[in-house]
């Protein structure tokens, strides 16, 4: 098999390429003067299993152009199978019509990959699990939370306080699922969303009096639902607050607002590639996914269950 990789988050392709002791096929992904995506392959890719790792992350439109231009690249050079890898999926919050004359703008993207050539798709905790079924290909979506439940278990111990929080209704499911894993509590924020970009907390269910409350989520953008969710913790009587994220989006002035407020720490994935302001944020810290993607890639390589490894 091949590891191509895309300029979207160089650092964790080659994580993932060292994980499986290969190297990442060489290959130019650049920009003309005016912008457009051209890519070439230098090496032989026929016949090849190849897995092109690419996240859809800011500048998503780039990306995603970057992801569909390879897939072409390939598709001309006689790949026998190429499986997008896409350890962070753009688009993922456009998932149904919010109001009239809306988009769904994940069931786009995955049109547009398909169409491109793509004959899979790994990805890494969709925002929404329907989303498996806007592609017409093969997709596996892997989770995070063993990864982030062990970092749990090896900075809280087997504390006796802790307890998982959703940050909406909607998260109640994945916060569930690691509650049960750590053998935790669950507390759920009622909040409501006026508009875009902007979170309100209207209600704690749960009592987090004197607990060591863990938000935890798929996505942090803005920031604004973490830190008003902290915030309406700390107000219940939190002993502290933490935050578990899989992807970091960190958008805006999220940095800022998690460096002046009340969470004590944001823990995130390498899923997307990060700035150097929110990289040298003492209260932000990384977790490394590139083994578990690099094992999900070895076994579809090998036709091998990809399911056994959340067992």
């Amino acid at each position: 098999m091949k590891l191509l990789a895309g300029n979207s988050n160089k650092p964790l392709a080659q994580a993932i390429a060292d994980h499986l002791d290969m190297p990442l096929t060489r290959a130019q992904v650049k920009r003309f003067a005016d912008n457009e995506v051209f890519a070439v392959i230098e090496e032989n890719v026929r016949g090849e299993d190849v897995f092109v790792i690419q996240s859809t992350s800011a500048p998503a439109n780039d990306n995603l152009m970057e992801l569909l231009i390879i897939t072409d690249a390939l598709v001309r050079a006689s790949a026998r199978r190429i499986t997008a890898v896409m350890p962070y999926f753009g688009y993922a919050r456009q998932d149904r019509k919010t109001g009239g004359r809306t988009p769904i703008s994940a069931k786009l993207v995955a049109n547009l990959i398909t169409r491109a050539g793509a004959n899979r798709v790994l990805t890494m905790d969709l925002h929404a699990g329907q989303i498996q079924g806007f592609f017409d290909i093969p997709t596996d979506n892997l989770l995070a939370t063993p990864v982030l439940a062990q970092d749990i278990k090896e900075h809280y111990a087997k504390s006796s306080d802790l307890m998982i929080v959703s940050p909406d209704v909607g998260g109640v499911v994945r916060a569930r699922a690691l509650a049960k894993r750590l053998d935790a509590d669950l507390a759920i924020v009622d909040k409501r969303r006026p508009k875009a970009g902007e979170s309100e907390v209207m209600n704690i269910i749960g009592e987090v009096s004197g607990r060591r409350c863990i938000l935890f989520d798929d996505i942090v953008d803005s920031g604004g639902t973490l830190v008003n969710a902290a915030k309406a913790l700390m107000d219940q009587g939190a002993a502290e607050v933490s935050a578990y994220i899989s992807h970091g989006v960190l958008s805006g002035p999220a940095v800022n607002r998690v460096a002046d407020g009340p969470l004590k720490e944001l823990v995130i994935t390498d899923s997307i590639a990060i700035s150097h302001e929110a990289e040298t944020c003492p209260k932000i810290r990384r977790v490394p996914v590139a083994p578990l993607i690099g094992e999900a890639i070895r076994r579809i390589a090998n036709e091998e269950s990809v399911s056994k490894l959340f067992d």
